[in-house]
C-alpha cells in the first residue's frame, strides 16, 4: 500500500466528508482547518474569520486503490468551482474552495484537471475559481464535527440539499 493524502476545501465541512470516506482506497477523512496564521485554532475562532483558516477535509489514500486524479474530479462534483467567497449557504474565506496540494506531482494534476474542467464549458462562461495552493499544517476539528454525516443525520441533510441540487444540475444522479 502506498497511502497518501489529499486536503479539499469546499464550504463546510460537515458535507464533504462522505463523498470520499465511502470510496475504495481511503482509509480516514478527517474534518479541520488549514491555510491559516494561528496555531490550534477553534471552530469558534474560524467561524468568527479570526485565523485565517479554511475549513477542510484531509484525505488518507491508497494510491493503488484509488488515483489522487479521481479525488480531484470528485472534488469538482463535491463544491462549487465558480464560487469564490464560500459554498452554497456557507459564505465567507473560511468556506471557500481550495485544492491544497502536498507534491509537485499533485499541483501538475490538479491544475490540469481545473483547466480541463474551464475548457469543458460545464460552467458556461464562468471562471474556475478554486485555488490551487501549497498545503500547510492541517489542524484537526473537534471530535463533534468528526463523521457528522452519520452522527447527526437530520441536520446533515438539510445541510446537503443545497450541494444535492448543485450536484444534479452540472453532474447528473450519477455522483455520489
Amino acid at each position: 500500500m502506498a497511502e497518501q493524502t489529499a486536503i479539499f476545501a469546499g464550504g463546510c465541512f460537515w458535507c464533504m466528508v462522505q463523498p470520499f470516506e465511502t470510496l475504495t482506497g481511503i482509509s480516514l477523512v478527517r474534518s479541520g482547518y488549514t491555510g491559516g496564521h494561528k496555531d490550534n485554532p477553534t471552530y469558534e475562532e474560524v467561524k468568527a474569520h479570526q485565523t485565517g483558516h479554511t475549513e477542510a477535509v484531509k484525505v488518507w489514500f491508497d494510491d493503488e486503490a484509488i488515483s489522487y486524479k479521481d479525488l480531484v474530479a470528485l472534488y469538482w462534483q463535491t463544491a462549487d468551482p465558480t464560487d469564490a467567497m464560500g459554498q452554497f449557504e456557507d459564505r465567507g474565506d473560511n468556506y471557500r474552495p481550495v485544492i491544497f496540494v502536498n507534491s509537485p506531482e499533485q499541483r501538475q494534476i490538479a491544475e490540469a484537471s481545473k483547466v480541463a474542467l474551464q475548457e469543458s464549458g460545464i460552467f458556461g462562461d464562468d471562471a474556475i475559481v478554486t485555488t490551487i495552493e501549497d498545503a500547510t499544517t492541517f489542524w484537526e476539528a473537534e471530535e463533534y464535527h468528526q463523521e457528522f454525516y452519520k452522527k447527526n443525520v437530520e441536520r446533515y441533510n438539510e445541510e446537503k440539499q443545497s450541494r444535492d441540487a448543485y450536484k444534479e444540475k452540472f453532474w447528473g444522479s450519477t455522483t455520489h
